[in-house]
C-alpha cells in the first residue's frame, strides 16, 4: 500500500479521564504524544507542535473529527487509557513514536517504560544509575519533565529517593491521583 502524499502525518483526539482531559496524538509509527490539561488554550498549542513537527495537518478524530477507527493507533492508545483509568489495564502494550525524544531523555523514559511496572516506583538516582550514569539524578528529573508520552511512559512511578513525591509536569495532584490508581499511596481523603 502507498500513502499519499496529501495523507495526514499525524491524528489526535481528546480524552476525558479521572486527571482532567488528555489530548493524545499518533503518528503511522505509533503514540507520539499524550498531554495534560487539554484545554481550549492547550489543544491549539499541542496541534501547531503536531503539525509543525511532521509537516502537515494534524488531524482531529472522534468527538466531532473524523472516526477514531481512521487512525488505529490512536484509537488503540484510546482504548488502553480509557482501560488503565478504569483499573482494567496494568501494562501499556502500544507502537511508541519517540519523535519528540532523544540522547539522553529517550534512554532514560526506555528504561523507565522497560523496568518499571505498575505499582511500583523508582528513587530518580536509581535510574540515573540503570542507565549507567551515576552523577544524572537531577537530569533523569528534567528527562522526567520533558517526557513526550506521560501516563503511558509512566514518568508518575518515578520519586525521590528519601520518600519524597517528586515533581511532576502534570501537577502533584495528577502524579498523586495515578500513584493511587495504581496501589502505592493510599486514595486521598477529599
Amino acid at each position: 500500500m502507498t500513502e499519499s502524499k496529501c495523507a495526514p502525518a499525524s491524528w489526535w483526539t481528546v480524552r476525558d479521564t479521572p486527571i482532567g482531559s488528555l489530548l493524545l496524538a499518533a503518528t503511522r509509527q505509533g503514540l507520539v504524544n499524550v498531554v495534560f490539561h487539554a484545554d481550549r488554550l492547550v489543544v491549539p498549542a499541542a496541534v501547531r507542535r503536531l503539525a509543525g513537527r511532521f509537516d502537515g495537518a494534524a488531524i482531529r478524530v472522534g468527538d466531532g473529527g473524523a472516526p477514531l477507527e481512521s487512525a488505529p493507533h490512536l484509537a488503540e492508545a484510546a482504548r488502553q487509557i480509557d482501560a488503565y483509568f478504569a483499573g482494567r489495564l496494568k501494562r501499556f502494550d502500544l507502537p511508541l513514536d519517540w519523535s519528540f525524544s532523544g540522547g539522553f531523555n529517550h534512554r532514560v523514559l526506555l528504561e523507565l517504560a522497560a523496568g518499571v511496572p505498575y505499582g511500583e516506583v523508582v528513587g530518580y538516582q536509581t535510574l540515573a544509575d540503570r542507565v549507567g550514569e551515576p552523577g544524572a539524578a537531577r537530569a533523569v528529573g528534567v528527562a522526567m519533565g520533558s517526557n513526550p508520552l506521560p501516563v503511558v511512559v509512566a514518568c508518575h512511578r518515578v520519586v525521590e529517593s528519601g520518600g519524597g513525591i517528586g515533581g511532576f509536569g502534570g501537577g502533584l495532584e495528577t502524579k498523586r491521583t495515578l500513584l493511587a490508581l495504581e496501589g502505592v499511596l493510599p486514595e486521598p481523603l477529599f
